[in-house]
């Protein structure tokens, strides 16, 4: 299984929402979709983010491999860039910070170029939404059901980078 599987879960689910959501027409129940989506957009993330890290790990050592999967075991959402790039990558070394550093900022800055949305802010809007909606309960009433897929579809190239960066 490579990290991009994982995408799937949630790409099923927006394709399935896709055709329920242009139906409704209560205003209230729109935003919880935004929630919804949000939730399930983080979890592939950081499913695929484990997967990223655990595999980079194996390849280097079996050791090392065991001790990161237990480590990533409890990430439990905590996959801010900044988190990202200073608690995990840092701990395989500065090396692949600053691989990371470059690949997300040539990838944020073609992304932007061509669909004028830059992924770093996509991707953190999206684990606030989903932090917002999963833990304090609260509804977002400023965005909308396509803003939040846009911003999915944003953040996968985050991964994308972080996939690329953890090679040796």
């Amino acid at each position: 299984m490579t990290y991009t599987d994982h995408f799937l879960h949630a790409d099923d689910v927006i394709a399935h929402l896709n055709s329920i959501v242009p139906s409704i027409t209560d205003p209230l129940l729109l935003p919880k979709y935004v929630g919804f989506v949000s939730v399930a957009a983080v979890t592939v993330y950081e499913l695929a983010m484990k997967d990223i890290f655990i595999d980079f790990a194996r390849k280097k050592h079996k050791v090392l491999g065991n001790f990161t999967e237990a480590y990533f075991d409890r990430i439990n959402g905590r996959i801010k860039l900044k988190i990202i790039k200073e608690d995990y990558i840092g701990k395989f070394g500065r090396k692949y910070q600053i691989k990371f550093q470059k690949n997300i900022e040539k990838k944020s800055k073609e992304y932007l170029q061509i669909n004028h949305r830059d992924i770093r802010s996509s991707y953190a809007n999206l684990i606030t939404w989903r932090n917002e909606f999963a833990h304090e309960g609260i509804i977002n009433s400023t965005t909308t059901y396509d803003e939040v897929i846009k911003a999915y579809e944003d953040g996968k190239e985050v991964i994308h980078c972080l996939a690329e960066s953890m090679t040796r």
